[in-house]
């Protein structure tokens, strides 16, 4: 190690992190507490200068290199006070890597070293040098041809989401060279590509792709966080993902994935992980945030500040209180959009954002400052609306330009489709939009993204196939992952030969799928659930970096995958099933007739009397074509198809009656998911007058059209 004379020129305060101009490079960091800060550059060998920050603008430290450019490793050393008792850990013996990094180069190695602390006892700073077990920051070039891409920008209402893993999706693919799988390249192959368009996907929501950190628990067992909601640089590619290199080339080669769906017509949504860092708690280790200004950085129990409020379930919560905090989440979130072209966000464990104290509260700061912001309030936000914390529950209570998962319509769902009884009430709702969610505050069907299944719990295939989880190779004793998890195995746990029980499970997983796609709201479908991706019962498999997780699409149910392709074909046909406003449930001018209504198998309109009926698992819906909102349209005719949805979640056959006349004088099947062989029924093959009676497999969904 070589510490350089102070030769380092003073350069700018703004903007933060390592900034490449085309001669040299300008450092600054952020650290309230810091009394000095040095900079510390790596050479290939590891050879480590040190020079020191020479100047501070507004607990801004920052220093110019002429000379350094992109590939450039290096890291942080900041002197300041050790006062575990007081919030503040900083401790110049630990390496730390740049909170504004754009890449990052090598990986973390668990040694006793990475600890600011003297493990057993935490009061005392540990004095052995964590730089050869620390990965570093890399400066970056911020050149890339982008060409003409442009962001697709489809409209909400129009939107399908896939949610995906960007290493698992192509892990096992066969159409993907191997040297690219697992890849931000291999994502961005052509078989990838095509087979994304043919289901009609419009954006991809890729789990967390900035860098992250295994923790040592799982690396002690020879387990990985595959998952990867672990973050440790939130401008930084996950450099794991690269085919191409870690020195930069990671920033590049995400950029030409953004760049290659783009040219698709498919948009890049990234899940982020802003509630917490893979710093843990007091006895984790120091890698960043901790060791610059951890008072800032972090929630500190008022009590004993030496303790980190947790909301996360992970040790510590980021203190977006606070205003430097506030502009990293800012700056990065920026930085997706400006630099990488993505077209959204999912925000993880979302309410931890909205704390003020300890309540949530939707006009928090970070709010607040999203709501003005005129980069981030256009792109797409999705929030995961809840933590582990008191009151972190706070479904349908985001402000108006959010959407959210809607765990509720998953639920529900998956309650109905299992059989429980008193669910008609609430599957109406979830059906249309979940009104009852979202239909104060200025918001549309759209701030509801609809899901039966996501990476959290079971995959599809697994969700009809298991009634508990399976979860002991995560090495926890199968005490770890969701207990609840509203599944029903068809009568067999787990594998089976037994045709019936198979062929119960496959129409089960045409229902959940049908019921997706044919909702209000945005659908969004888990990867591998159009093939019968299974996970063998794991409903927690955060930890599987291997064939639990990964596709197999050596076994791809091809059937399936067709069956979701017509299905996402009938929903981006017919603007009825993806309505941008509110149903009204009032007759329409001239037509004599709702826009929607509902019906028992009798073939009259559900009264109160027949909503409360608590064993009833049978309903009709008209979802009336003409006169839709001119926003639905998009160059589309006014009058589009009507069609007549019947659910039958009983487990015997149920004889329905049409209604009369006036809601359609004939009607062609084009779905029943009880037909096995050919559930998209060939166009006016069967059809049925007004108020005739037809008979509907038990646990089964049709779908009817009148022109």
């Amino acid at each position: 190690m070589d510490r350089a004379a102070p030769s380092v020129a003073p350069g700018k305060s703004y903007p933060l992190g390592a900034t490449f101009d085309g001669v040299g490079t300008n450092f600054a960091i952020f650290s309230e507490v810091a009394e000095q800060v040095e900079l510390c550059l790596f050479d290939s060998a590891g050879h480590e200068t040190r020079h020191v920050l020479p100047e501070e603008t507004a607990h801004v430290h920052h220093g110019y290199l002429p000379g350094v450019g992109p590939g450039q490793r290096y890291g942080y050393r900041v002197h300041g006070p050790w006062r575990p008792a007081q919030g503040q850990r900083c401790n110049p013996d630990k390496l730390l890597l740049d909170p504004y990094g754009k890449a990052v180069d090598g990986a973390l190695r668990w040694r006793r070293s990475v600890f600011g602390h003297q493990l057993g006892d935490e009061s005392r700073a540990s004095r052995s040098d964590s730089a050869p077990a620390m990965p570093r920051s890399v400066v970056v070039s911020p050149y890339f041809d982008w060409g003409n891409d442009r962001p697709p920008e489809t409209p909400w209402h129009r939107t399908t989401v896939y949610e995906l893993h960007v290493k698992g999706f192509t892990a096992r693919h066969p159409a993907v060279p191997e040297e690219l799988r697992g890849t931000y390249a291999g994502l961005a192959t052509p078989a990838v590509v095509e087979h994304l368009v043919s289901l009609g996907v419009t954006a991809v929501e890729l789990q967390p792709v900035h860098q992250f950190v295994h923790e040592q628990h799982l690396v002690e067992r020879g387990l990985r966080n595959y998952w990867g909601y672990n973050s440790i640089c939130y401008l930084a590619p996950h450099a794991d993902y690269s085919s191409s290199g870690s020195l930069g080339q990671q920033v590049q080669e995400f950029k030409q994935l953004v760049k290659t769906l783009h040219a698709a017509g498919i948009e890049v949504l990234l899940d982020v992980v802003y509630n917490h860092t893979a710093e843990g708690d007091h006895r984790g280790p120091t890698l960043s945030f901790k060791g610059i200004d951890n008072a800032a950085y972090y929630r500190l129990s008022p009590e004993d500040p030496r303790f980190y409020v947790d909301y996360t379930g992970t040790g510590n919560t980021l203190n977006v209180r606070h205003p430097h905090v506030l502009q990293l989440l800012m700056d990065s979130l920026r930085y997706w959009v400006t630099e990488m072209h993505v077209d959204g966000f999912r925000f993880d464990l979302a309410a931890s954002l909205a704390r003020t104290l300890h309540e949530v509260d939707r006009l928090s700061a970070f709010f607040d400052i999203i709501q003005q912001d005129p980069v981030i309030s256009q792109v797409k936000l999705i929030a995961e609306p809840w933590d582990v914390g008191e009151g972190g529950y706070q479904v349908g209570n985001f402000p108006p330009l959010w959407s959210e998962w809607n765990g509720q319509y998953r639920d529900c769902v998956r309650d109905y489709w299992r059989g429980r009884d008193r669910t008609l009430p609430e599957l109406a709702y979830r059906l249309t939009g979940s009104s009852d969610l979202y239909g104060q505050g200025g918001r549309r069907p759209w701030a509801s993204v609809n899901f039966v299944t996501c990476h959290d719990g079971f995959s599809l295939a697994d969700l009809v196939s298991y009634n508990e989880k399976h979860n002991e190779a995560n090495g926890e004793g199968n005490r770890d992952g969701e207990d609840h998890n509203r599944s029903w195995n068809c009568g067999v746990e787990g594998p089976t030969d037994d045709p019936a029980v198979l062929a119960l499970r496959r129409r089960q997983v045409r229902n959940f799928l049908a019921t997706l796609f044919l909702s209000q709201g945005v659908p969004m479908l888990l990867s591998g659930d159009e093939i019968g991706r299974t996970q063998r019962g794991n409903n927690n498999a955060y930890c599987q970096d291997n064939e639990i997780s990964w596709l197999d699409w050596a076994h791809a149910d091809e059937a399936l995958a067709d069956f979701t392709r017509r299905l996402a074909a009938l929903r981006n046909s017919h603007p009825v099933f993806r309505r941008p406003r509110w149903f009204q449930g009032r007759p329409l001018h001239g037509e004599g007739v709702s826009d929607i209504a509902w019906f028992s198998p009798e073939g009259r309109e559900m009264s109160d009397a027949d909503w409360q009926v608590s064993f009833a698992k049978t309903i009709g819906l008209f979802l009336n074509g003409a006169a839709l909102p001119p926003s639905s349209l998009h160059g589309q005719s006014a009058n589009d198809d009507s069609f007549f949805l019947v659910l039958n979640a009983h487990w015997e056959p149920v004889e329905f009656t049409l209604p009369g006349e006036r809601f359609g004088v004939g009607w062609s099947y084009v779905l029943d998911t009880a037909r096995e062989d050919q559930p998209f029924v060939p166009e006016g093959s069967i059809k049925l007058g007004a108020c005739a009676h037809f008979a509907v497999e038990s646990r089964s969904l049709v779908v009817l059209t009148r022109p």
